[in-house]
């Protein structure tokens, strides 16, 4: 029994290390057997994706790839799945922006059709974040070098279809099949910026500057920075390292945290901060201090009964509920019931992910739910779920909902 626990806990691990990102670049046969050779990529596996008809096959795609009215047709697409401590998010989206000529429509060199069409498909907010900024930057690098506006598909992964047995891994078993280099021949290295900088990106993003040696900076790795798994991107640099940051703050020690939003500080807290301090300021960032929202997580506020939230996840499909703050996972589908009062109701939270305190505010006598992580008030539990259950009454606008196929 302690094997398969500990065996379990060791997959968890290795698990909360991985993303996966979609990138359509024409042929998939070249475009996978690019992205299963770089160091940090767990697998590459050709399939399709982009399209508004289900279970695609080779022949369907081909034969929609000049449809443009009846439907939306797939893209030959490659599902990367990657360590993220191994290889960065940025890293692999730029190898994907030079891969190929993100300029051309419906088509990749002679490849024509919609079926070729250059797309990356984004599975969180992060990844979406880094996807435009780098984008933007490599369009003024094209546009330098002679060519148009890029063309690229970018949006959120709705569904990725596994291509066929034949197709997987291809020019491994076919050394001398078809693989074109569809390169620009454009690089970001021309972006002038000094080696190991870091710019900032589009919209915002929390930027930890550390030391070396600085004790105080490894502890926050280890206790905050490494378990976070916000959809507000994290990087941690070296002071000099910051290259067009708008700071109006003196980096006085380290560790310094910035909270930046469009190249620009909004907030900076210098020296250790604790979990829980920390996840209070990223909600003020991102939520907003004066919003409904932040109100119910640290103020202990209440949403109001049909909410416009509630409204919009009371009949979502099949996945999981989030911590808006912190990103862990607080509540499934599968244990979610109509209750009728106004609110999400469940029959039981994640394991692991929530805690139950005491409250006997207002003059009652209740069990409040408190997300483990972050410490954002969620709602309160009851003992009148049917078949003498608990109903776990949660605030909806403390959550984000993500679709199962989405979940890594």
């Amino acid at each position: 029994m302690r094997t398969i626990i500990l065996f379990l806990a060791l997959s968890i691990a290795l698990m909360a290390k991985t993303q996966t990102i979609i990138f359509g670049a024409g042929c998939f046969w070249g475009v996978e057997k690019h992205f299963e050779n770089i160091d940090g990529v767990i697998s590459a596996k050709s399939g399709y994706a982009g399209g508004s008809y289900e279970n695609p096959t080779y022949k369907t795609v081909l034969k929609h790839n000049n449809e443009s009215k009846k439907l939306t047709n797939h893209t030959e697409a490659v599902e990367v799945v990657y360590d993220d401590t191994e290889i960065s998010t940025e890293s692999l989206i730029k190898s994907f922006w030079e891969l190929h000529n993100p300029t051309q429509g419906n088509r990749q060199g002679n490849d024509r059709g919609n079926n070729y069409r250059s797309a990356l498909y984004y599975t969180n907010d992060a990844q979406r974040t880094i996807a435009e900024s780098t984008q933007e930057a490599y369009q003024k690098l094209l546009t330098k070098a002679g060519y148009g506006a890029i063309t690229t598909e970018l949006k959120a992964l709705d569904k990725f279809y596994e291509a066929e047995k034949y197709h997987q891994n291809y020019l491994e078993k076919n050394p001398s099949g078809y693989c074109p280099n569809h390169s620009t021949g454009v690089k970001f290295v021309e972006i002038a910026v000094e080696k190991n900088s870091i710019v900032p990106l589009k919209g915002k993003e929390i930027v930890v500057v550390d030391a070396e040696h600085c004790s105080f900076c490894e502890k926050f790795k280890n206790d905050v920075s490494s378990n976070y798994k916000g959809s507000i991107p994290l990087r941690t640099a070296k002071e000099e390292e910051l290259k067009g940051f708008k700071l109006s703050s003196k980096i006085a020690g380290t560790p310094t945290i910035l909270f930046i939003e469009n190249g620009k500080e909004v907030h900076a807290h210098t020296g250790y901060m604790a979990e829980k301090s920390f996840y209070k300021a990223v909600g003020e960032f991102k939520l907003g201090l004066d919003s409904e929202a932040f109100d119910v997580a640290f103020n202990q506020h209440t949403d109001g009964r049909f909410c416009k939230q509630y409204a919009e996840f009371k009949n979502t499909g099949d996945g999981v509920f989030i911590d808006k703050i912190s990103g862990d996972i607080l509540f499934d589908t599968k244990e979610r019931f109509n209750s009728g009062s106004g609110w999400l109701s469940f029959f039981n939270s994640v394991e692991g992910s929530t805690i139950e305190k005491e409250d006997n505010t207002l003059g009652m006598r209740r069990v409040e739910i408190i997300a483990k992580k972050s410490g954002a008030h969620l709602g309160h539990v009851f003992d009148d779920a049917p078949n003498g259950k608990q109903r776990f009454c949660i605030n909806a606008t403390v959550l984000e909902f993500v679709a199962r196929e989405s979940v890594k």
